[in-house]
């Protein structure tokens, strides 16, 4: 048996061997991913970056300045020369005790507001124009049947003053309205009240500058009162003569 013929059945009888496999990639689970993780030498993070102060910082708002209101004359009057003045001839002990104006009232009685719907928004312009501020609606307390009027009516506006606009207003009315009053001859000082308040009737509105006769309905009468701190009618008298009210002069007399 020749050599060739050895190797021959030695292939027929060798089994067949498998062609060989390519190697599979297994795809990484997340447990594998957090365990590489951990074996992998953490990196050192960045630092944060600070922000400037000047980024951080709001700029800076323009500071609105108020401007200041100078002292109503007739107030500085009354710190400076009336009250020295009162102190020297009343002997008063404490600079609390000298008598100084409280408010001012003023009131527009409104009889015809029962027949003319608009005469209570008229008179409400007319004080708000000469005071500067809105009056309030006086409302009957209760029913009079001989004038017809119900408990809760309108029968008129009230204005209060107070501070600032008092003493404007008192300026105004002594100085510009009184005057304008056709053959004026000073106001009565009979009009206290025995407390030191005094009380001042006018017949027309139109005396007030502010008050334009073309844009009236009609002539309106309306009564000031002038609250004081004083005890007696002649310490009230005495402080309104000194701030300026132009009492006549005979009977100032009489009354002090």
């Amino acid at each position: 048996m020749t050599t060739e013929d050895k190797d021959i059945t030695a292939s027929e009888e060798a089994p067949s061997t498998p062609a060989a496999k390519k190697p599979t990639r297994k795809r990484p689970t997340k447990a594998s991913e957090k365990a590489t993780a951990k074996d992998k030498p953490s990196e050192p993070k960045a630092a944060p970056k600070r922000r400037s102060r000047k980024a951080a910082e709001p700029e800076p708002v323009a500071a609105t300045v108020m401007p200041v209101q100078a002292i109503p004359r007739l107030l500085e009057r009354q710190r400076t020369d009336v009250a020295s003045t009162l102190v020297t001839e009343f002997g008063y002990t404490t600079p609390m005790q000298v008598p100084r104006v409280e408010k001012v009232v003023l009131n527009i009685g409104l009889g015809e507001a029962l027949e003319n719907a608009k005469a209570l928004e008229n008179a409400t312009n007319d004080l708000t124009q000469i005071t500067g501020q809105r009056p309030v609606t006086t409302r009957a307390r209760r029913s009079i049947a001989a004038f017809k009027i119900r408990e809760g009516m309108p029968i008129g506006v009230s204005v209060t003053l107070r501070g600032r606009r008092m003493h404007e207003f008192l300026d105004r009315l002594m100085n510009a309205s009184l005057p304008r009053i056709r053959d004026f001859r000073g106001v009565s000082p009979n009009s206290f009240d025995g407390r030191g308040n005094f009380s001042l009737g006018l017949t027309e509105q139109t005396i007030f500058p502010e008050i334009d006769y073309n844009n009236i309905d009609r002539l309106r009468g309306l009564q000031i009162v002038v609250v004081t701190t004083a005890r007696t009618d002649q310490e009230g008298l005495r402080l309104l003569e000194l701030l300026g009210m132009p009492f006549t002069r005979s009977e100032t007399e009489a009354v002090a």
